[in-house]
Protein backbone atom coordinates (compact mmCIF):
# COMPACT_ATOMS: atom_id res chain seq x y z
CA UNK A 1 0.00 0.00 0.00
CA UNK A 2 1.92 3.25 -1.63
CA UNK A 3 -0.33 5.44 -0.03
CA UNK A 4 -0.89 7.73 -2.88
CA UNK A 5 -4.39 9.50 -2.80
CA UNK A 6 -6.53 7.95 -6.04
CA UNK A 7 -8.59 10.28 -8.05
CA UNK A 8 -11.90 9.60 -9.87
CA UNK A 9 -11.50 9.40 -13.69
CA UNK A 10 -14.20 11.27 -15.33
CA UNK A 11 -14.77 9.52 -18.61
CA UNK A 12 -16.83 12.87 -19.88
CA UNK A 13 -16.92 12.76 -23.91
CA UNK A 14 -19.97 10.53 -24.26
CA UNK A 15 -22.14 12.69 -26.39
CA UNK A 16 -20.48 13.43 -29.30
CA UNK A 17 -21.58 13.55 -32.80
CA UNK A 18 -22.03 10.33 -34.53
CA UNK A 19 -18.86 10.18 -37.08
CA UNK A 20 -17.15 7.78 -39.06
CA UNK A 21 -13.00 7.40 -39.72
CA UNK A 22 -10.70 4.75 -41.27
CA UNK A 23 -9.00 2.58 -39.39
CA UNK A 24 -5.32 2.46 -39.43
CA UNK A 25 -5.16 -1.10 -39.97
CA UNK A 26 -7.75 -2.23 -42.37
CA UNK A 27 -8.43 0.87 -44.49
CA UNK A 28 -12.17 0.45 -43.66
CA UNK A 29 -14.44 3.22 -42.58
CA UNK A 30 -16.04 2.53 -39.28
CA UNK A 31 -18.06 4.01 -36.91
CA UNK A 32 -15.95 6.42 -34.48
CA UNK A 33 -17.87 8.94 -31.78
CA UNK A 34 -14.06 9.32 -30.19
CA UNK A 35 -11.84 11.60 -32.08
CA UNK A 36 -7.77 10.46 -31.66
CA UNK A 37 -7.32 13.79 -29.66
CA UNK A 38 -10.08 12.77 -27.40
CA UNK A 39 -8.80 8.92 -27.57
CA UNK A 40 -5.54 10.26 -26.25
CA UNK A 41 -7.02 12.21 -23.33
CA UNK A 42 -8.96 9.54 -21.95
CA UNK A 43 -5.71 6.70 -22.65
CA UNK A 44 -3.75 9.62 -20.80
CA UNK A 45 -6.26 10.07 -17.99
CA UNK A 46 -6.81 5.98 -17.68
CA UNK A 47 -2.78 5.68 -17.59
CA UNK A 48 -2.12 8.29 -15.22
CA UNK A 49 -4.86 6.67 -13.01
CA UNK A 50 -3.23 3.00 -13.67
CA UNK A 51 0.14 4.25 -12.31
CA UNK A 52 -1.23 6.23 -9.32
CA UNK A 53 -3.42 2.74 -8.42
CA UNK A 54 -0.72 0.24 -9.46
CA UNK A 55 2.42 1.71 -8.85
CA UNK A 56 5.33 1.16 -11.39
CA UNK A 57 8.27 -1.15 -11.03
CA UNK A 58 11.03 0.92 -8.85
CA UNK A 59 13.83 0.31 -11.64
CA UNK A 60 14.77 2.74 -14.11
CA UNK A 61 16.98 0.26 -16.57
CA UNK A 62 14.17 -2.24 -16.69
CA UNK A 63 11.69 0.44 -17.61
CA UNK A 64 13.82 1.87 -20.04
CA UNK A 65 14.61 -1.48 -21.28
CA UNK A 66 10.42 -2.44 -21.88
CA UNK A 67 9.72 1.09 -22.88
CA UNK A 68 12.79 0.75 -26.10
CA UNK A 69 11.35 -2.75 -27.02
CA UNK A 70 7.63 -1.09 -27.39
CA UNK A 71 9.06 1.92 -29.34
CA UNK A 72 10.73 -0.11 -31.84
CA UNK A 73 7.35 -1.96 -32.70
CA UNK A 74 5.48 1.44 -32.56
CA UNK A 75 7.62 3.42 -34.42
CA UNK A 76 6.84 0.80 -37.22
CA UNK A 77 3.00 0.40 -36.89
CA UNK A 78 0.24 1.73 -39.17
CA UNK A 79 0.07 4.69 -35.61
CA UNK A 80 3.72 5.92 -35.18
CA UNK A 81 2.20 9.72 -34.17
CA UNK A 82 0.35 8.61 -31.14
CA UNK A 83 2.21 9.51 -27.81
CA UNK A 84 3.69 5.74 -26.96
CA UNK A 85 4.53 4.93 -23.66
CA UNK A 86 5.28 1.62 -22.36
CA UNK A 87 5.85 0.77 -18.68
CA UNK A 88 6.36 -2.40 -15.95
CA UNK A 89 3.76 -2.23 -13.22
CA UNK A 90 4.76 -3.61 -9.75
CA UNK A 91 2.38 -6.07 -9.35
CA UNK A 92 2.99 -9.70 -9.33
CA UNK A 93 -0.27 -11.20 -11.92
CA UNK A 94 1.00 -11.87 -15.31
CA UNK A 95 -0.71 -9.98 -17.49
CA UNK A 96 -0.48 -7.07 -20.27
CA UNK A 97 -2.97 -3.92 -21.34
CA UNK A 98 -3.33 -0.71 -23.14
CA UNK A 99 -4.77 1.97 -22.51
CA UNK A 100 -6.66 3.92 -25.75
CA UNK A 101 -3.84 6.31 -27.16
CA UNK A 102 -0.97 3.98 -26.67
CA UNK A 103 -0.10 3.66 -23.09
CA UNK A 104 1.23 -0.14 -22.98
CA UNK A 105 1.37 -1.48 -19.34
CA UNK A 106 2.86 -4.95 -18.28
CA UNK A 107 3.19 -6.23 -14.77
CA UNK A 108 5.97 -7.39 -13.05
CA UNK A 109 4.12 -11.07 -12.59
CA UNK A 110 4.55 -10.81 -16.83
CA UNK A 111 8.19 -10.72 -16.86
CA UNK A 112 8.92 -13.38 -14.18
CA UNK A 113 6.84 -15.79 -16.48
CA UNK A 114 9.12 -15.04 -19.46
CA UNK A 115 12.12 -16.37 -20.60
CA UNK A 116 13.39 -13.89 -23.62
CA UNK A 117 12.95 -10.61 -25.12
CA UNK A 118 11.42 -12.61 -27.98
CA UNK A 119 8.50 -13.15 -25.91
CA UNK A 120 8.01 -10.11 -24.81
CA UNK A 121 7.78 -8.28 -28.18
CA UNK A 122 5.26 -10.69 -29.14
CA UNK A 123 3.12 -9.51 -26.05
CA UNK A 124 3.69 -6.08 -26.57
CA UNK A 125 3.14 -6.02 -30.23
CA UNK A 126 -0.35 -7.91 -29.68
CA UNK A 127 -1.29 -5.01 -27.17
CA UNK A 128 -0.12 -2.66 -29.91
CA UNK A 129 -2.49 -4.20 -32.34
CA UNK A 130 -5.64 -3.59 -29.82
CA UNK A 131 -4.45 0.56 -30.19
CA UNK A 132 -3.61 0.67 -34.19
CA UNK A 133 -7.14 -1.18 -34.32
CA UNK A 134 -8.87 0.78 -32.43
CA UNK A 135 -10.60 -1.78 -30.28
CA UNK A 136 -10.93 0.06 -27.47
CA UNK A 137 -12.29 2.86 -29.55
CA UNK A 138 -14.75 0.82 -31.54
CA UNK A 139 -16.16 -0.55 -28.32
CA UNK A 140 -16.47 2.88 -26.23
CA UNK A 141 -18.01 3.86 -29.78
CA UNK A 142 -20.54 1.40 -29.16
CA UNK A 143 -21.90 3.06 -26.26
CA UNK A 144 -20.79 0.66 -24.05
CA UNK A 145 -18.84 3.82 -22.34
CA UNK A 146 -21.52 4.82 -20.00
CA UNK A 147 -21.35 1.57 -18.98
CA UNK A 148 -17.64 1.26 -17.94
CA UNK A 149 -17.99 3.33 -14.79
CA UNK A 150 -20.26 0.70 -12.90
CA UNK A 151 -19.24 -0.83 -10.12
CA UNK A 152 -19.12 0.29 -6.09
CA UNK A 153 -17.56 3.66 -6.97
CA UNK A 154 -20.91 4.46 -8.78
CA UNK A 155 -23.25 4.63 -6.11
CA UNK A 156 -21.35 7.60 -4.73
CA UNK A 157 -22.20 11.38 -5.22
CA UNK A 158 -19.11 13.40 -6.29
CA UNK A 159 -19.75 15.09 -2.56
CA UNK A 160 -18.61 12.44 -0.96
CA UNK A 161 -16.76 10.78 -4.34
CA UNK A 162 -13.56 9.59 -2.39
CA UNK A 163 -15.79 7.04 -0.75
CA UNK A 164 -15.67 5.00 -4.29
CA UNK A 165 -11.74 4.75 -4.74
CA UNK A 166 -12.20 1.33 -4.39
CA UNK A 167 -13.73 1.13 -8.27
CA UNK A 168 -12.98 4.26 -10.36
CA UNK A 169 -14.49 3.01 -13.81
CA UNK A 170 -11.87 4.50 -16.47
CA UNK A 171 -9.07 1.27 -15.04
CA UNK A 172 -11.73 -1.13 -16.49
CA UNK A 173 -10.40 0.54 -20.17
CA UNK A 174 -7.26 -1.42 -19.49
CA UNK A 175 -9.31 -5.28 -19.03
CA UNK A 176 -12.00 -4.97 -22.03
CA UNK A 177 -12.58 -8.27 -23.15
CA UNK A 178 -12.25 -7.77 -26.73
CA UNK A 179 -14.02 -9.95 -29.56
CA UNK A 180 -12.56 -12.99 -30.47
CA UNK A 181 -11.89 -10.96 -33.86
CA UNK A 182 -10.98 -8.30 -32.48
CA UNK A 183 -8.16 -10.98 -30.42
CA UNK A 184 -7.35 -12.40 -33.77
CA UNK A 185 -6.83 -9.47 -35.25
CA UNK A 186 -4.01 -8.28 -32.61
CA UNK A 187 -2.32 -11.39 -31.94
CA UNK A 188 -1.70 -11.29 -35.96
CA UNK A 189 -0.28 -7.70 -35.70
CA UNK A 190 1.98 -8.42 -32.67
CA UNK A 191 3.19 -11.47 -35.10
CA UNK A 192 3.74 -9.10 -37.77
CA UNK A 193 5.05 -6.23 -36.06
CA UNK A 194 7.20 -8.83 -34.46
CA UNK A 195 8.23 -10.60 -37.11
CA UNK A 196 8.70 -7.36 -39.45
CA UNK A 197 11.47 -6.36 -36.69
CA UNK A 198 13.42 -9.40 -36.96
CA UNK A 199 12.51 -11.91 -33.94
CA UNK A 200 11.80 -15.23 -33.96
CA UNK A 201 8.22 -15.33 -33.84
CA UNK A 202 8.12 -18.78 -32.58
CA UNK A 203 8.43 -17.51 -28.90
CA UNK A 204 5.10 -16.24 -29.23
CA UNK A 205 3.41 -19.70 -29.10
CA UNK A 206 5.65 -20.42 -25.67
CA UNK A 207 4.38 -16.92 -23.67
CA UNK A 208 1.06 -17.93 -25.04
CA UNK A 209 1.15 -21.51 -23.26
CA UNK A 210 3.44 -20.55 -20.19
CA UNK A 211 0.01 -17.51 -19.44
CA UNK A 212 -2.24 -20.54 -19.85
CA UNK A 213 -0.70 -22.26 -17.19
CA UNK A 214 0.08 -19.42 -15.22
CA UNK A 215 -2.72 -19.70 -12.78
CA UNK A 216 -0.74 -20.30 -9.59
CA UNK A 217 1.69 -17.30 -10.26
CA UNK A 218 -1.48 -15.05 -9.89
CA UNK A 219 -0.95 -13.07 -6.35
CA UNK A 220 -3.74 -10.95 -4.89
CA UNK A 221 -4.61 -8.31 -6.72
CA UNK A 222 -6.74 -5.67 -8.51
CA UNK A 223 -5.18 -6.56 -12.15
CA UNK A 224 -6.99 -9.44 -13.79
CA UNK A 225 -4.88 -12.25 -14.92
CA UNK A 226 -4.05 -12.55 -18.70
CA UNK A 227 -7.15 -15.52 -19.26
CA UNK A 228 -9.51 -12.61 -17.78
CA UNK A 229 -8.89 -10.58 -20.33
CA UNK A 230 -6.77 -12.15 -22.66
CA UNK A 231 -9.35 -15.45 -23.85
CA UNK A 232 -9.43 -18.42 -25.91
CA UNK A 233 -5.52 -19.14 -25.06
CA UNK A 234 -5.64 -22.64 -26.67
CA UNK A 235 -7.36 -21.69 -30.15
CA UNK A 236 -5.21 -18.72 -30.41
CA UNK A 237 -1.85 -21.08 -30.10
CA UNK A 238 -3.13 -23.26 -32.93
CA UNK A 239 -3.42 -20.28 -35.16
CA UNK A 240 -0.22 -18.95 -34.54
CA UNK A 241 1.46 -22.81 -34.63
CA UNK A 242 -0.70 -22.87 -38.25
CA UNK A 243 0.65 -19.29 -39.39
CA UNK A 244 4.67 -21.01 -38.49
CA UNK A 245 4.43 -23.39 -40.88
CA UNK A 246 4.61 -20.68 -43.46
CA UNK A 247 7.35 -19.35 -42.08
CA UNK A 248 10.69 -19.05 -44.26
CA UNK A 249 14.26 -19.71 -42.49
CA UNK A 250 16.28 -16.67 -41.99
CA UNK A 251 19.78 -15.69 -42.37
CA UNK A 252 21.16 -14.86 -39.86
CA UNK A 253 18.91 -16.65 -37.39
CA UNK A 254 15.88 -14.04 -36.16
CA UNK A 255 16.51 -12.39 -32.52
CA UNK A 256 15.22 -14.20 -29.14
CA UNK A 257 17.35 -12.03 -26.55
CA UNK A 258 17.20 -14.92 -23.58
CA UNK A 259 20.63 -13.50 -22.18
CA UNK A 260 19.45 -9.79 -22.39
CA UNK A 261 15.82 -10.24 -20.74
CA UNK A 262 17.08 -12.59 -18.16
CA UNK A 263 20.18 -10.06 -17.43
CA UNK A 264 17.41 -7.37 -16.93
CA UNK A 265 14.93 -9.52 -14.70
CA UNK A 266 17.87 -10.61 -12.49
CA UNK A 267 16.75 -9.56 -8.94
CA UNK A 268 13.33 -8.75 -9.86
CA UNK A 269 10.55 -8.47 -7.03
CA UNK A 270 8.91 -12.01 -7.30
CA UNK A 271 4.96 -12.25 -6.17
CA UNK A 272 3.48 -10.11 -3.64
CA UNK A 273 6.00 -7.52 -1.90
CA UNK A 274 5.41 -7.52 1.51
CA UNK A 275 7.39 -4.18 1.96
CA UNK A 276 4.04 -3.26 0.61
CA UNK A 277 1.65 -4.74 3.08
CA UNK A 278 0.84 -8.41 3.24
CA UNK A 279 -2.11 -10.20 4.92
CA UNK A 280 -1.65 -13.23 7.28
CA UNK A 281 -5.58 -14.80 7.27
CA UNK A 282 -7.59 -11.30 8.23
CA UNK A 283 -4.73 -9.61 9.78
CA UNK A 284 -3.04 -6.62 7.27
CA UNK A 285 1.08 -5.75 8.25
CA UNK A 286 2.54 -3.12 6.88
CA UNK A 287 6.64 -3.68 7.60
CA UNK A 288 7.20 0.05 5.91
CA UNK A 289 4.81 2.11 7.93
CA UNK A 290 4.73 -0.20 11.10
CA UNK A 291 1.37 -0.45 11.58
CA UNK A 292 -1.30 -3.55 11.27
CA UNK A 293 -5.12 -3.87 11.68
CA UNK A 294 -7.55 -6.93 11.87
CA UNK A 295 -10.25 -6.98 9.21
CA UNK A 296 -13.47 -8.86 9.53
CA UNK A 297 -13.00 -12.51 9.14
CA UNK A 298 -14.86 -13.85 6.03
CA UNK A 299 -14.65 -10.18 4.03
CA UNK A 300 -12.95 -10.35 0.48
CA UNK A 301 -9.60 -7.92 1.08
CA UNK A 302 -7.33 -5.94 -1.38
CA UNK A 303 -3.99 -4.34 -0.91
CA UNK A 304 -4.30 -1.50 -3.64
CA UNK A 305 -1.63 1.07 -4.17
CA UNK A 306 -3.58 3.80 -2.48
CA UNK A 307 -5.68 1.80 -0.23
CA UNK A 308 -6.69 -1.10 1.70
CA UNK A 309 -9.79 -2.27 1.29
CA UNK A 310 -12.31 -5.02 2.57
CA UNK A 311 -15.86 -5.40 1.60
CA UNK A 312 -18.68 -7.88 3.31
CA UNK A 313 -19.99 -11.11 2.01
CA UNK A 314 -23.21 -10.06 0.96
CA UNK A 315 -21.38 -6.85 -0.88
CA UNK A 316 -23.38 -4.42 1.10
CA UNK A 317 -20.94 -2.77 2.94
CA UNK A 318 -17.10 -1.62 2.78
CA UNK A 319 -14.22 -0.81 4.97
CA UNK A 320 -11.41 1.08 3.43
CA UNK A 321 -7.46 2.56 5.11
CA UNK A 322 -5.77 5.11 3.87
CA UNK A 323 -3.27 7.74 4.97
CA UNK A 324 -4.95 11.15 4.35
CA UNK A 325 -3.28 14.93 4.48
CA UNK A 326 -2.86 17.03 7.44
CA UNK A 327 -2.86 16.60 10.84
CA UNK A 328 -5.55 14.33 12.95
CA UNK A 329 -7.51 17.22 14.15
CA UNK A 330 -7.23 18.53 10.12
CA UNK A 331 -8.56 15.37 8.60
CA UNK A 332 -11.46 14.64 11.17
CA UNK A 333 -12.62 18.27 10.69
CA UNK A 334 -12.18 18.45 6.56
CA UNK A 335 -14.07 15.13 6.69
CA UNK A 336 -16.58 15.50 9.52
CA UNK A 337 -17.60 19.19 8.09
CA UNK A 338 -17.97 18.19 4.06
CA UNK A 339 -20.82 19.36 1.96
CA UNK A 340 -23.24 16.30 1.94
CA UNK A 341 -22.38 14.73 4.93
CA UNK A 342 -24.19 14.47 8.10
CA UNK A 343 -21.50 14.06 11.07
CA UNK A 344 -23.16 12.52 14.14
CA UNK A 345 -21.53 11.89 18.00
CA UNK A 346 -17.62 12.54 16.76
CA UNK A 347 -14.61 12.20 19.80
CA UNK A 348 -11.41 11.91 20.58
CA UNK A 349 -10.27 9.14 22.58
CA UNK A 350 -6.82 6.35 21.70
CA UNK A 351 -6.64 3.37 19.86
CA UNK A 352 -4.09 1.12 21.26
CA UNK A 353 -2.38 4.07 22.85
CA UNK A 354 -1.97 5.99 19.78
CA UNK A 355 -4.25 9.51 19.63
CA UNK A 356 -7.64 9.10 17.45
CA UNK A 357 -10.85 10.82 16.62
CA UNK A 358 -14.06 8.45 16.10
CA UNK A 359 -17.35 9.35 14.69
CA UNK A 360 -20.30 8.20 13.12
CA UNK A 361 -21.97 10.08 9.70
CA UNK A 362 -24.34 9.70 7.18
CA UNK A 363 -24.56 10.99 3.38
CA UNK A 364 -27.00 10.95 1.02
CA UNK A 365 -26.02 9.49 -2.37
CA UNK A 366 -27.82 8.97 -6.02
CA UNK A 367 -29.29 5.37 -5.03
CA UNK A 368 -29.08 5.40 -1.14
CA UNK A 369 -28.45 6.70 1.76
CA UNK A 370 -25.32 5.31 3.58
CA UNK A 371 -24.09 5.20 7.52
CA UNK A 372 -20.95 4.03 8.83
CA UNK A 373 -17.83 5.05 10.81
CA UNK A 374 -14.68 7.31 9.86
CA UNK A 375 -12.02 6.51 12.66
CA UNK A 376 -8.47 8.95 11.96
CA UNK A 377 -5.06 7.56 13.93
CA UNK A 378 -2.24 9.22 14.34
CA UNK A 379 0.88 7.36 13.65
CA UNK A 380 4.72 8.31 13.33
CA UNK A 381 3.31 11.56 11.88
CA UNK A 382 0.97 10.02 9.38
CA UNK A 383 -2.35 10.67 9.77
CA UNK A 384 -4.81 7.11 8.70
CA UNK A 385 -8.08 7.35 7.85
CA UNK A 386 -10.26 4.01 8.67
CA UNK A 387 -14.16 4.46 6.50
CA UNK A 388 -16.51 1.85 7.13
CA UNK A 389 -20.22 2.52 5.44
CA UNK A 390 -23.28 0.47 4.59
CA UNK A 391 -26.97 1.04 3.53
CA UNK A 392 -28.48 3.28 6.32
CA UNK A 393 -30.75 0.71 7.25
CA UNK A 394 -27.83 -1.63 7.69
CA UNK A 395 -25.98 0.08 9.93
CA UNK A 396 -27.13 -2.09 12.90
CA UNK A 397 -25.62 -5.04 11.84
CA UNK A 398 -22.62 -3.50 10.98
CA UNK A 399 -21.60 -1.12 13.46
CA UNK A 400 -20.07 -3.22 16.23
CA UNK A 401 -18.26 -5.13 13.36
CA UNK A 402 -16.97 -1.49 12.25
CA UNK A 403 -15.91 -0.70 15.33
CA UNK A 404 -14.15 -3.64 16.50
CA UNK A 405 -12.10 -3.68 13.64
CA UNK A 406 -11.21 -0.14 13.88
CA UNK A 407 -9.98 -0.53 17.22
CA UNK A 408 -7.40 -2.95 16.11
CA UNK A 409 -5.45 -0.58 14.18
CA UNK A 410 -1.96 -0.46 16.57
CA UNK A 411 1.66 0.16 15.84
CA UNK A 412 3.83 -2.82 14.24
CA UNK A 413 6.10 -4.32 16.81
CA UNK A 414 7.40 -7.45 15.69
CA UNK A 415 10.75 -7.70 14.67
CA UNK A 416 10.53 -10.61 12.53
CA UNK A 417 7.57 -9.04 10.31
CA UNK A 418 8.88 -5.38 10.23
CA UNK A 419 12.28 -7.19 8.54
CA UNK A 420 10.24 -9.18 6.04
CA UNK A 421 11.73 -9.00 2.94
CA UNK A 422 10.15 -9.96 -0.80
CA UNK A 423 11.61 -12.66 -3.07
CA UNK A 424 13.51 -12.11 -6.11
CA UNK A 425 14.15 -13.59 -8.94
CA UNK A 426 17.89 -14.73 -9.10
CA UNK A 427 19.35 -15.93 -12.85
CA UNK A 428 22.21 -18.79 -12.52
CA UNK A 429 24.21 -20.39 -15.26
CA UNK A 430 23.72 -23.91 -14.96
CA UNK A 431 27.25 -25.21 -14.67
CA UNK A 432 26.68 -28.84 -15.94
CA UNK A 433 23.52 -30.69 -17.63
CA UNK A 434 20.72 -31.58 -14.73
CA UNK A 435 17.38 -31.77 -13.72
CA UNK A 436 15.09 -29.30 -12.71
CA UNK A 437 14.99 -31.26 -9.34
CA UNK A 438 18.98 -31.44 -8.99
CA UNK A 439 19.19 -27.90 -9.53
CA UNK A 440 16.89 -26.68 -6.62
CA UNK A 441 18.96 -29.11 -4.72
CA UNK A 442 21.92 -27.25 -5.46
CA UNK A 443 20.27 -24.00 -6.08
CA UNK A 444 17.01 -24.14 -3.50
CA UNK A 445 13.79 -21.88 -4.27
CA UNK A 446 11.13 -20.61 -1.87
CA UNK A 447 8.57 -21.99 -4.34
CA UNK A 448 7.23 -25.36 -5.37
CA UNK A 449 8.74 -27.45 -7.48
CA UNK A 450 5.65 -26.70 -10.36
CA UNK A 451 5.75 -23.08 -10.14
CA UNK A 452 9.75 -23.45 -10.93
CA UNK A 453 9.27 -25.53 -13.77
CA UNK A 454 6.54 -22.85 -15.24
CA UNK A 455 8.74 -19.83 -14.72
CA UNK A 456 11.81 -21.89 -16.83
CA UNK A 457 9.26 -23.25 -18.99
CA UNK A 458 10.41 -26.80 -17.98
CA UNK A 459 7.52 -29.78 -18.58
CA UNK A 460 8.30 -30.60 -14.65
CA UNK A 461 11.02 -31.49 -11.70
CA UNK A 462 12.58 -34.24 -14.39
CA UNK A 463 13.03 -32.19 -17.30
CA UNK A 464 16.64 -31.58 -18.89
CA UNK A 465 18.98 -28.50 -18.26
CA UNK A 466 21.75 -28.59 -20.50
CA UNK A 467 25.27 -27.14 -19.34
CA UNK A 468 25.03 -22.92 -19.29
CA UNK A 469 21.16 -22.73 -19.53
CA UNK A 470 20.30 -19.45 -17.76
CA UNK A 471 18.32 -20.60 -15.01
CA UNK A 472 15.30 -19.17 -12.41
CA UNK A 473 15.71 -19.63 -9.19
CA UNK A 474 13.45 -17.39 -6.40
CA UNK A 475 15.50 -17.01 -3.62
CA UNK A 476 13.55 -15.47 0.19
CA UNK A 477 11.47 -16.54 2.30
Amino acid sequence: MKMHRLALLLLAPVLLLVSCATNPVTGERELALISESQEIQIGSEVAAQAEQQFGLVDDAALQAYVHELGMQLAKASERPELPWAFKVVDDPTPNAFAAPGGYIFVTRGLLALMRNEAELVSVLGHEIGHVTARHSVAMMSRSQLAQLGLGIGSLLSPEIAQFGDLAAGGLQLLFLSYSRDAERQADDLGYRYALEQGYDVREMVNVFAALEQSATLAGQSPVPNWLASHPYAGERIARINTQLETLPPASPPRRIGEDDFLTRIDGLVYGENPRDGYFEANRFIHPELAFRLDLPKGWRMQNLTSAVVAGSPKQDALMQLMIVPGTLNQAAEAFFTQQGLAAGRVGSQEVNGLPAIVGAFEAQTQQARLGGVATFVSLEGRTYRMLAYTPVQQVGTYDRTFRTSMGTFARLTEAKALARQPQRIAIVRVPRAMTLTQFNQAYPSAIPMEELALINHLEGPQASMPAGFRAKRIEGK
